[in-house]
């Protein structure tokens, strides 16, 4: 494994550092991080850099909403991609089927279901490398529906052409998920299908044609605190932020090339929200997959780091996810409640 380089000179003590540092960051939205700031963040004390966190998150949003999505899976299984944590790629025996494209009435009974329980933006996901056209012509008539519900739409399709960004932005598709997963060192450790270079030409194109883009990665696949900063670093330097930015732990499945690994500390789970949420003050930063296996209290942790979004739902696109009223009970005993629903525009 690659050792990572010591940036023990670049970390500022709580006693050089003022608390002052975190609304600095937070009042002027910053594109230039290095490395070597970021690093110095993961290392401060963990009470250190969740005040920083909490200042951070204070300034920009209630600290008591959490923003409920709803993820479900449109088009399951059969993937070309070799991602080493999907249990929907072909080259894995992990016991998901391929199936066609939802239909649209499925889809939309689905939305109204979350609705009905909070959820205020819905996300779809297909196991696609890149979309057919006809494939955007489907989803399409499905983003009608539930557009007229008054709920957010967020999609997750693989990589698009521009004309594709096009179409599904003028078709009024909010968010477009397109995770860069690790850092640009490790991601070939984990998908030799597509490159780094891949994930950010589409991220622009999504951009370009006016969308929001939801972006984070995956921590836990065994890389080192090297790649979580590598990562985080390119999110941070993106042009715009992203406005929503998914931080998963590794779902383990059977059958993928990462059952087995070691799992992530989580108070380092907790860091790696902490600092997201500092770099990306104004973003949303989602807990998302894995929390079915974290206690309450460590998630009770990710909140106080700056998470303010969750997904809702016994399942996520093929693994589990916290039943809703676990959620809300959770969400009662820290005094939580969901984030209103974005106003019409005129």
């Amino acid at each position: 494994m690659r050792r990572m380089t010591d940036t023990s000179d670049a970390i500022a003590s709580p006693a050089t550092t003022p608390p002052a540092t975190a609304g600095d960051e937070a009042d002027e939205l910053r594109h230039d991080w290095n490395r070597d700031e970021i690093a110095a963040l993961f290392e401060l004390p963990f009470n250190e850099l969740l005040f920083r966190a909490q200042v951070v998150h204070r300034r920009h949003f209630d600290p008591n909403k959490v923003q409920l999505s709803r993820l479900l899976s449109i088009k399951t299984g059969g993937c070309p991609e070799d991602c080493a944590y999907c249990p929907q790629s072909a080259e894995y025996e992990t016991g998901v089927e391929a199936g066609k494209l939802m239909p649209v009435e499925a889809t939309l009974d689905a939305a109204r279901r979350a609705e009905a329980v909070g959820a205020s933006r819905f996300c779809m996901g297909a196991a696609w490398r890149e979309p057919k056209d006809k494939d955007i012509d489907d989803v399409v008539e499905v983003l009608a529906g539930i557009k007229a519900l008054g709920m957010e739409t967020c999609m997750t399709l693989g990589m698009l052409t521009e004309a594709q960004a096009g179409r599904l932005a003028e078709a009024g598709l909010d968010y477009y998920n397109h995770n860069i997963d690790t850092s640009p060192e490790y991601y070939g450790e984990i998908i030799t299908t597509r490159t780094y270079r891949d994930r950010l030409d589409t991220l622009e194109r999504v951009r370009g044609a006016g969308m929001k883009v939801c972006c984070g990665g995956i921590v836990g696949m065994g890389e080192t605190r090297a790649d979580r900063v590598g990562m985080l670093a390119t999110l941070a330097n993106l042009p715009v932020h992203p406005e929503s930015v998914p931080i998963n732990l590794l779902m383990q499945v059977e059958g993928t090339p990462l059952f087995g690994a070691d799992e992530l500390d989580v108070l380092e789970f907790v860091r790696t929200i902490a600092a997201a949420r500092i770099l990306m003050p104004r973003s949303v930063v989602r807990l998302s997959a894995g929390r079915e296996h974290m206690s309450d209290e460590a998630q009770a942790l990710c909140f106080l780091a700056g998470a303010n979004s969750i997904f809702v739902g016994d399942t996520l696109l093929t693994t589990r996810n916290p039943e809703a009223e676990h959620d809300m009970r959770l969400f009662e005993r820290l005094g939580l409640e969901a984030m209103d629903p974005p106003a019409a525009e005129d």
